[in-house]
Formats: structure tokens, C-alpha cells, sequence
């Protein structure tokens, strides 16, 4: 009998019309073998985002499961480390080993210090990392606490928001490239009259090609992407704006409700994906590892 015969029947859900799929039917604290890494990717190409529910992984479990979608990012800055707490990593602390693959997404402090990155609030739809030159293929997040309400995460399917573009609208941004830049903001725009020159930065193609769905999508987000390379601002400023409200209408968005022990992965090449806001004096703790990527393509 081979490893995947034992692994037993992987059963896949769609959350909705838009995109999204629950996978059950799969501990992720357990090796996965080929096969069934490769029924996870099948699925994940089909809806975008896949949600595992009652998962309890810890840091290894994480890093091993999502290692198999390939080579895990390394932090370069920020420095996320390992904490003697009950959270399994602590952000800040240079005593603690360093862990470079994991992020702590939390609104916790200590000792007025955060423990985490992206604290509070709502967060405008974004692309993790949409301002590098290859953004990261895949995210990865396990919630380990989480607010009594809110702090929804949104995902919107870009492949959607592209096939139903007007046609006189994917005529005018046939080609073109944006610029993405990240200024640590979470509902406000970069103001291109000051210098951003020292803020992470890069220009994509507007419309991108999935490496191996060979499916178009819109490379664009409401948070990083500034502007449109080739059209005069207040155009530019129009163009983009009738894209953001296009890919954020309901038809296109799947509302993920977070429950402890949730494991939510998407494809940063055709989703993106904002926060809703939450109470801020409840706590809220995800752990984030993400899958190095290549060059957009146009």
C-alpha cells in the first residue's frame, strides 16, 4: 500500500461562486506525499483560495506544509524570532533565535511593543508583497486567536475582474505596466508628490499571465499600486480607480470568517485580498509563512 492510498479522500468544497474552496479530510500536521500535494495544487488552481479548518499546527508543522508548494520566503527585514510565549514566535526580541520564514500578523502587545506586523483595523485590498520584483507565489496563514467579530479577510478573484472588464477598458490598459509601492500603510494611498524613493517599489504589467494556468488576471491593488505607467496622471488616477471598484464588487469576493485553527492559502498572482476592521481591545494572531515567486508576467 503507498503513502497516498493511506492518506485517505481529500474532499473538496466551493465556498462560493466567486472563489474559495474548503479542503477537508487532511491532517496538515502529517507529511503529505506527491500525490496529495499535488490534488491540493489542482484544487488551488481551480478556486484560488483553499481553507483548511481545526488545524493545530505548530511553527515545523507550518514551515513542513508549506514547503511543499515550494522554496519558503526569508525575511530580510523586520526579523520575526522565536518567543517562549504561548504564541510560538515573538516579534522584536534579538535574545530569541531568529526565525526568518514566519511573520506573526497580531495586533498584541508587549510591553507597549507589537509582537506582530499589520496590527489594528481594516486594510485595503492589497498583493503581499506586489512592490518586489517577484512577489510571493503563495501565502500562507494559521490563526491561533482571533477578536469575537470582525477581522474578516476578503478575497477577490482577479481572473474575474479581468475576463469581465469592459472591453474599451482592457483596451487602454493592453500592455501597460503600474507602479506598486509599499509604504506601511493600511487605507491610504501613496502620495507621489513626496519622495518614495527609499520605499520598497517595482512596475508590473497591469494584465498578468498565470505561469501555469495561462489564465489573465488584473495585477492591480487599492493600496500599493500608484499609478499607470504611460498615461497622464489624472488618467491614470481615473483608470485605476475604475479597476479597483470593478475587482472589489461583491461578485468577485469571497468573506473569509476566521475560526481558531484555520489554515488559509491563496495565489498571490490572482487574488488579492484586505482586512475588516475589528475590536481593538480584543486580540487577534495569525502566522504567516510565504512561497518565493518569480517575475509577473505580462
Amino acid at each position: 500500500m503507498t503513502n497516498q492510498d493511506t492518506e485517505g479522500r481529500m474532499r473538496v468544497t466551493s465556498l462560493g461562486a466567486a472563489l474559495g474552496a474548503e479542503i477537508s479530510g487532511i491532517d496538515l500536521r502529517e507529511s503529505l506525499s506527491r500525490g496529495r500535494a499535488d490534488e491540493i495544487l489542482e484544487a488551488w488552481r481551480t478556486h484560488l483560495v483553499l481553507v483548511f479548518r481545526d488545524q493545530a499546527l505548530s511553527t515545523e508543522d507550518q514551515r513542513r506544509f508549506a514547503a511543499n508548494f515550494g522554496t519558503l520566503h526569508e525575511r530580510r527585514r523586520g526579523g520575526t524570532s522565536f518567543a517562549k510565549d504561548k504564541y510560538g514566535l515573538y516579534e522584536g526580541d534579538p535574545t530569541i533565535r531568529e526565525d526568518p520564514n514566519l511573520m506573526l500578523v497580531s495586533n498584541v502587545r508587549v510591553d507597549g511593543k507589537p509582537i506582530g506586523a499589520v496590527a489594528d483595523g481594516d486594510m485595503w485590498f492589497h498583493i503581499d508583497s506586489g512592490y518586489s520584483e517577484r512577489p510571493y507565489r503563495y501565502t500562507v496563514l494559521h490563526a491561533i486567536k482571533l477578536p469575537s467579530s470582525g477581522g474578516d479577510t476578503l478575497f477577490a478573484n482577479m481572473y474575474k475582474a479581468y475576463e469581465t472588464l469592459p472591453e474599451e477598458l482592457k483596451a487602454k490598459i493592453a500592455g501597460r505596466k503600474a507602479l506598486h509601492i509599499h509604504e506601511y500603510k493600511r487605507t491610504a494611498k501613496v502620495d507621489l508628490s513626496k519622495d518614495f524613493s527609499t520605499s520598497p517599489h517595482y512596475f508590473h504589467p497591469v494584465v498578468a499571465t498565470h505561469p501555469e494556468t495561462r489564465r489573465k488576471s488584473l495585477f492591480v491593488d487599492r493600496l500599493m499600486t500608484a499609478r499607470i505607467e504611460g498615461l497622464e496622471a489624472q488618467e491614470s488616477e481615473d483608470v485605476l480607480a475604475r479597476l479597483f471598484d470593478h475587482a472589489e464588487r461583491p461578485e468577485m469576493i469571497y468573506a473569509h470568517k476566521w475560526r481558531p485553527g484555520d489554515v488559509v492559502m491563496w495565489d498571490n498572482r490572482c487574488v488579492t485580498h484586505g482586512r475588516t476592521d475589528f475590536p481593538r481591545q480584543e486580540e487577534r494572531i495569525l502566522r504567516r509563512c510565504t512561497i518565493e515567486g518569480d517575475p509577473i508576467q505580462p
